[in-house]
């Protein structure tokens, strides 16, 4: 094979290579897949959202809402996690939290009388104008943590969290 040969092959190995790594790495940003949340500080690690997203946006809802819960002691804790409450629940969610919270002794949010110590959410589907997220939550640390999981509804317009129930 001559010289000129190999330099155009390589030339188009690369630019091929190049072009699946950017496919790569743009494809989960276009499906909204992408998007992380974490509360974690370590180093080389960042955190980022975009408010437009409702799995986004309940990541977002459940991060700040368990730092509240987490930090009880502080004053402003309990008037914070209202506060969350009623921006990013729709009137009828906040009703029926209120309702599990009466009935059951425990935290409608959280469907717990504790505070969980780590928590994920996925995107599971959506449809007829909502979507719906998957939180799940770890209490404690090491192999042996239990944990549980909660489905999340979103209104797709509103953005707001509509419907929240223990996933089965």
């Amino acid at each position: 094979m001559s010289m000129r040969m190999r330099s155009r092959k390589a030339l188009l190995t690369a630019a091929t290579v190049t072009a699946a790594l950017s496919l790569a790495a743009v494809t989960p940003a276009l499906a909204g897949t992408g998007t992380t949340h974490s509360t974690r500080a370590t180093s080389g690690s960042a955190a980022h959202g975009d408010p437009r997203g409702v799995t986004q946006r309940v990541a977002d809802f459940y991060g700040a809402y368990i730092d509240a819960v987490w930090d009880g002691e502080d004053p402003a804790a309990a008037a914070d996690a209202k506060a969350l409450r009623s921006f990013y629940l729709s009137a009828a969610a906040q009703r029926k939290v209120a309702a599990y919270e009466a009935r059951e002794h425990a935290d409608g949010i959280l469907f717990a009388q504790n505070v969980p110590v780590k928590w994920k959410v996925d995107y599971t589907g959506s449809g007829a104008g909502h979507a719906t997220s998957r939180v799940t939550l770890t209490w404690g640390d090491g192999p042996h943590a239990q944990v549980t999981k909660i489905d999340v509804q979103s209104d797709l317009r509103t953005r707001k969290i509509t419907e929240l129930r223990p996933a089965r």
